[in-house]
């Protein structure tokens, strides 16, 4: 989490690089014999786009054998979510939600972050409101059910004017998406799970939901991305796949790294979401740039299928 453009290159950036051999013997919706067993068409894999030219953008997730995507942009105009609407229908891509932040500088650490991310500071809130609204009304053209977000440091304390802003300006953001029929995905990582989920009560519009980050709770040091789960799950609809330390530098974020590498066990985690009954959307990220982005989506994606199909 360096920049604002973290996601940017996972798709158009990588792209370019078509591992055939992995993708080839590596399916996207896995079928199972065993009568109510949760199964990939349960958790179908999905990776996240940049989407810059809809039309070959898009034939990437495809090609590299993916059935669902996240999307962000650059270009929030009407005439861009009705190419990309075009796209995914042309290239049978099922998109999950819209990834919508800025404007206005993002500083992924923890003496910065505080001031920089999302809508709990107040220097950048006006126009990030905005955004958002915009963001929602990108997704209801685009056909995209869900816009996800890092909202910000949620303040621990209830009580902190900070948090009680916060609750206020999300009922509103909440309720116009849902008078277009969108949903809001939290993205993990910048508050504990409790503070979310009491968040999320406290704002009590019915449209909200979790994108939970397996990384993203360790690389703040906010949880234990299993346990996590034991406190947030009801609202978990989509997970974003990713592995990753704890911080031990109080100043910086725990390191991302390739999943299978990092302090998330995967096997717990997919045990736990089955336990759970999520039957949600499982998207892979790597947040590094280059041809290993690639190879490690593409490892990452036959090792959660076979999880999937076997824990």
């Amino acid at each position: 989490m360096k920049s604002i453009n973290r996601r940017d290159a996972l798709i158009s950036a990588a792209g370019a690089v078509m591992l055939s051999s992995i993708a080839a013997g590596s399916k996207t919706y896995a079928q199972s014999t065993e009568k109510g067993k949760i199964t990939m068409s349960d958790m179908p894999l999905g990776i996240i786009s940049h989407v810059i030219d809809p039309d070959t953008d898009l034939a990437r997730v495809h090609e590299n054998g993916f059935g669902t995507c996240q999307i962000s942009v650059d270009d929030y105009s009407d005439e861009q979510a009705l190419k990309i609407k075009d796209a995914l229908k042309k290239y049978d891509v099922l998109p999950t939600s819209f990834i919508c932040l800025g404007p206005g500088p993002y500083k992924w650490n923890f003496y910065e972050g505080p001031a920089t991310i999302g809508i709990v500071p107040r220097e950048y809130r006006t126009e990030r409101i905005e955004r958002l609204k915009t963001g929602i009304d990108f997704c209801r053209i685009s056909g995209i059910p869900a816009l996800i977000s890092h909202f910000g440091f949620i303040p621990e304390d209830p009580n902190n004017i900070l948090y009680i802003e916060f609750i206020e300006i999300m009922k509103d953001i909440a309720e116009y998406a849902l008078s277009r029929g969108i949903e809001i995905h939290f993205e993990t990582g910048q508050e504990t799970p409790i503070t979310l989920l009491r968040a999320i009560e406290d704002i009590g519009v019915g449209n909200l939901f979790i994108n939970y980050d397996t990384a993203n709770v360790i690389l703040y040091g906010k949880a234990n991305p299993v346990d996590g789960l034991d406190i947030v799950g009801p609202y978990v609809k989509a997970l974003h796949a990713k592995d990753g330390f704890y911080p031990t530098d109080p100043r910086e974020l725990g390191k991302e790294v390739a999943i299978g590498e990092g302090g998330v066990d995967f096997p717990k985690v997919i045990r736990k979401l089955k336990d759970i009954g999520f039957k949600g959307h499982i998207t892979i990220e790597r947040e590094i740039s280059g041809s290993r982005q690639m190879e490690d989506i593409m490892k990452a994606k036959a090792y959660l299928e076979s999880l999937i199909a076997s824990v």
